[in-house]
C-alpha cells in the first residue's frame, strides 16, 4: 500500500471528481459525536489508535512505534499530543490488547492477538476505527486509476489498448466507490459517530454506485464490492506482496476485457441519466 501523503489524497480527490463529481464535497465526511461533546474521548482515542495500528497491520507492518502512530494519527484525525498517544498505547498494553517489544531504545507495540475476521461489523467498530484502513485502500486504487495507461501497457495480454485503459479505469473507479460505501456502512454502526450523517452518505454513495453499475452483471458487482473493495477482515484481498498485487491487477484486466460491452452500455445509460437530470433542473420560462 502507498504511504498517505497530501499528493495521494489529492489524487484520490481528482479521481472522485472524475468518476462521481456529485460526491466530491461529501465522500470523506467524518463526524464523531464524542469529539464534539467531549464525552467518551478516551475510548475514542483508543478506537482511533487501534484503527491506525490495524492499517499498518494490513499493510504488513505488525510492529509500530509511538512515532509511527503519531505521524499517521494527524493524517486522519485532529492532532493530539505525542504524550497522549503514548498514554493510550500503554493503557492498551495494560488491557492486553497490545504488547511491547524492545529493540535497544526503540519500543514497538504489537497486537496481542490478530485482528478478528468474519466478525460482526458492529462489534468490530467497537474496537477499531475503520477510517485509516478504508481510506488507505481507496488511495491505493486511485493510484492504479491514475497510472492505468502504464498498467495496461505492462500487463495486457489481449484486447485493444485504448479500450482496456478506459474499462480498467471504470472498474477501479467502481471499486473506489464501493470502498467508500463499505467504510460508511461500518461508520454508521460506530458508537462515536453521528449516525444520521453516515446514513445520508450511504444513500448518496448507493445512488452513485447504482447509476454506474445497475446494468453490469451481478457476479462482477459482488466481486468488486467484496474481493477488491473490502478490507481483509471482511473478506477482501490482501495486497501485501508483489505477486498477489500483480495477480489482482491481471485479473482486473481480464474483467476489463471480458465485460467491455457491459461497461460501454452502462456508460451510455449513465450519460442519459445525467442529461435527463440536467434537463429537469433547467427552469421553465413562463411567457
Amino acid at each position: 500500500m502507498l504511504e498517505i501523503t497530501e499528493l495521494n489524497i489529492y489524487i484520490l480527490e481528482k479521481v472522485i471528481h472524475e468518476i462521481a463529481p456529485e460526491l466530491i464535497d461529501i465522500y470523506n465526511i467524518r463526524e464523531d459525536e464524542s469529539e464534539e461533546t467531549q464525552v467518551k474521548t478516551g475510548r475514542l482515542h483508543e478506537n482511533r489508535i487501534l484503527g491506525i495500528i490495524l492499517k499498518f497491520y494490513l499493510e504488513g507492518k505488525k510492529k509500530v512505534t509511538t512515532r509511527d502512530v503519531e505521524i499517521e494519527y494527524k493524517k486522519f484525525f485532529k492532532e493530539i499530543a505525542r504524550s497522549t498517544i503514548s498514554t493510550y498505547l500503554n493503557m492498551l498494553k495494560k488491557e492486553s490488547t497490545l504488547y511491547k517489544e524492545r529493540d535497544g531504545r526503540l519500543v514497538y507495540y504489537i497486537f496481542f492477538e490478530d485482528p478478528p475476521k468474519e466478525v460482526s461489523a458492529f462489534w468490530f467498530t467497537r474496537l477499531f476505527c475503520v477510517d485509516p484502513a478504508y481510506f488507505s485502500r481507496a488511495i491505493y486504487f486511485s493510484s492504479l486509476y491514475s497510472i492505468a495507461e502504464i498498467i495496461v501497457q505492462k500487463h495486457m495480454k489481449k484486447g485493444n489498448y485504448d479500450e482496456l485503459v478506459d474499462t480498467f479505469r471504470y472498474l477501479t473507479g467502481i471499486i473506489i466507490l464501493y470502498i467508500l460505501k463499505n467504510r460508511s456502512s461500518k461508520c454508521v454502526l460506530c458508537q462515536f459517530s453521528k449516525q444520521e450523517r453516515y446514513e445520508e452518505l450511504l444513500r448518496a454513495l448507493g445512488t452513485a454506485i447504482k447509476d454506474r453499475t445497475d446494468v453490469l452483471p451481478s457476479e462482477l458487482q459482488e466481486i468488486l464490492k467484496i474481493n477488491y473493495a473490502e478490507i481483509p477482515n471482511f473478506g477482501g484481498y490482501y495486497f501485501r506482496d508483489d505477486n498477489k498485487e500483480i495477480e489482482m491487477i491481471e485479473q482486473l484486466l481480464i474483467f476489463a476485457n471480458q465485460y467491455k460491452k457491459d461497461m460501454e452500455y452502462q456508460t451510455m445509460v449513465l450519460n442519459r441519466r445525467i442529461n435527463t437530470r440536467l434537463l429537469e433542473k433547467v427552469p421553465v420560462n413562463n411567457k
